[in-house]
């Protein structure tokens, strides 16, 4: 043993607890049943490859259940969790069309709703790259003791009262702010709980990684391609090239860019001309996140992330989201090659 003391999520979660006056112990229990969530989740996602000896999704395997899609799996797993944890009315998830509210009056007092993507790069599960769960909780406006409204759920990002993800990876760690700063807990799988390994995140300023789908290239707006283009050139002051690196699964790519200093960019394209990241479940969270690490989030212009009103729950944006350098200096290709089209 080092001699350091190891601080769980749920210590440290109760310790953080009086930077919330407002809140009596609820958004504690409510980040705590997350975590639990996490915990099965991650147990399911490390044992995935074994799905063609345990039967094939869609039929009954040998123990007699239903084999289940990892994500609808891991979208009621939270949603059993979220219910259970009581402080929660309603939840918003990409996995289904509408908001799913809980009609116990229990949950109706609950004060606080949640959107999520419970498991974001999914297709990536059977290559064995790491996928992930992003969260993002609001503090609901309709009135205590009903069941929640679709209002709960259209908050700009700013009225986030906490937001984060969890990614399977060689390990699983849960990373997550509630507007004080960034944290990231690693679950030791020895004792089962997840453990403080990565306090107060800070994203470095500028970095060496630019994160886009290059395939879409020839449909992207002509200042997303001046700044790849960029990205590529010699230049030993500013340290170019960049690393061109991109996974397909956001909360992987934007994990090792908060890290690592570096540039994650979905910009809208000729056949998706909102973006096509989803504003409540991926956007705002990694948004939120961002701030909070010193990072920067827009949607191509001169608007954050946080800042646009939601109209609809699977609204699209564009995202540029990463180190503040990086985000100006890709923004400043936008504005004066794409000026009056964003």
């Amino acid at each position: 043993m080092n001699g350091h003391r190891v601080v769980t999520l749920n210590e440290f979660i109760i310790e953080r607890q009086i930077d919330f006056p407002y809140a009596k112990g609820e958004l504690s229990r409510l980040l705590s049943h997350i975590g639990i969530a996490a915990k099965i989740v991650s147990r399911e996602v490390s044992k995935a490859g074994l799905v063609d000896i345990l039967g094939e999704v869609g039929t009954t395997n040998v123990q007699g259940e239903d084999v289940k899609q990892l994500d609808v799996y891991a979208d009621e797993v939270f949603i059993a969790a979220l219910k259970a944890s009581a402080e929660c009315c309603g939840i918003a998830s990409e996995e289904n069309d509408e908001i799913i509210t809980f009609d116990t009056e229990l949950a109706n007092d609950g004060k606080y709703v949640v959107t999520m993507d419970p498991l974001d790069g999914s297709s990536n599960i059977d290559v064995n790259v790491s996928i992930g769960t992003i969260f993002s909780i609001y503090r609901r406006i309709s009135t205590i003791g009903h069941q929640a409204k679709m209002e709960d759920f259209l908050q700009e990002g700013a009225k986030q009262a906490a937001a984060g993800y969890i990614i399977y990876g060689s390990s699983t760690m849960l990373v997550y702010t509630t507007g004080r700063g960034v944290n990231g807990f690693t679950l030791d799988p020895s004792i089962g709980e997840f453990c403080l390994s990565h306090p107060d995140i800070q994203t470095p300023v500028s970095g060496n990684i630019y994160s886009i789908n290059e395939g879409n290239y020839i449909k992207f707006p002509d200042g997303v391609k001046k700044y790849i283009k960029y990205c590529q050139e010699n230049d030993k002051e500013t340290n170019r090239p960049y690393s061109s690196r991109y996974i397909g699964s956001l909360v992987a790519d934007y994990h090792r860019n908060m890290l690592k200093g570096g540039i994650f960019i979905y910009p809208k394209t000729a056949s998706h001309l909102e973006g096509k990241l989803r504003l409540l479940y991926e956007c705002n969270p990694m948004a939120f996140l961002a701030e909070q690490s010193g990072g920067r989030a827009t949607e191509g212009g001169n608007q954050r992330i946080m800042d646009i009103k939601p109209t609809s729950l699977h609204q699209r944006v564009p995202l540029f989201v990463g180190s503040r350098k990086m985000v100006d200096k890709a923004l400043e290709f936008v504005q004066e090659y794409d000026e009056g089209i964003l």
